[in-house]
């Protein structure tokens, strides 16, 4: 690509063009920006017509990138890398405990476990604005769509830093007055279980070798659904005991089996940013709060 074409760049192009490349429409861009479709087409358009050549084929089904779109897209994809690490860096200088930190993490333990915890960390720091996302995709540290992100695996990649926070005990849960389970065999019991995406948990495993002829009334990938579930007596669910033991109408059940697998629980976040001074402070609260939590493994209720 010419140098004068170069010259013609700015980041703002770029993050247009990005945004049109990875949606495939003016629409998916113009959401994914903040922008209307009507500016996404004419910043798209104007960036074109500055360049001299178009990046992208208009067709029925969207727009698709031309030969030179194929290759500037590998560019500015490094572009966006060496921006967002930037930007990072910068916000790594920081040590005040203000500003705005996201967290990602699963539903229950957002709810029942990093909420209160969090509520506590804000009453020390009220210039701290946590964003707390509960959801089950993985977020990406590098692109900043999380900062500190909590899950149930090992985190990937040399760019994150991270701990093992805690592990997590299991238990089987109904509502008073369901059949005792019946172990290694669950004849007659109904079952609240994870949805079939989920099929290969350890705790649906667990339940499948200890109850092999219970019937799964009810699936869900939200364990506080499950629980509701439980309590209104639809069937027995696997729950973790930091959720399943503070959850009104239900009982734990009493079984001599092995209990169901412990999960661990781990929390990282990119190594840009273990200057920042909030998230620092965040993570030594919850690390405080929640490592001295330990149960046994599965004493009778």
């Amino acid at each position: 690509m010419q140098f004068r074409m170069l010259m013609r760049m700015d980041w703002d192009d770029i993050k247009v063009f990005l945004a049109v490349a990875r949606a495939g429409s003016l629409g998916g861009a113009a959401r994914a920006l903040g922008q209307t479709q009507p500016t996404m087409g004419r910043r798209l358009k104007a960036f074109e017509d500055r360049l001299g050549t178009p990046l992208f084929q208009r067709s029925a089904d969207g727009f698709v990138l031309t030969d030179l779109g194929e290759q500037v897209l590998a560019h500015a994809e490094r572009m966006e890398d060496e921006a967002l690490g930037f930007a990072r860096r910068l916000a790594g200088q920081g040590d005040e405990p203000e500003g705005l930190l996201r967290v990602s993490s699963s539903d229950w333990f957002g709810l029942h476990v990093l909420a209160p915890v969090f509520a506590r960390f804000r009453e020390r720091h009220p210039r701290v604005c946590i964003e707390l996302i509960t959801d089950a995709r993985l977020y990406n540290l590098a692109r900043r769509e999380a900062d500190l992100v909590f899950r149930i695996r090992a985190f990937e990649g040399a760019d994150v830093v991270q701990r093992r926070l805690m592990t997590l005990q299991y238990a089987l849960y109904g509502a008073p007055g369901l059949p005792t389970p019946n172990w290694g065999h669950g004849t007659g019991l109904n079952l609240v279980t994870m949805d079939t995406a989920f099929g290969q948990m350890p705790d649906v495993q667990w339940l499948q070798r200890v109850l092999p002829h219970a019937q799964v009334a009810m699936r869900s990938n939200n364990r506080t659904v499950q629980a509701a579930l439980c309590a209104a007596g639809c069937g027995w669910a696997v729950l973790p005991r930091l959720l399943g033991d503070r959850h009104p109408g239900l009982v734990r059940a009493d079984f001599d089996a092995d209990p169901p697998p412990g999960r661990d629980v781990f929390v990282g976040y990119h190594r840009d940013l273990r200057r920042l001074g909030r998230l620092q402070r965040l993570l030594a609260h919850v690390v405080a709060e929640l490592v001295p939590v330990t149960m046994p493994a599965n004493p009778k209720p």
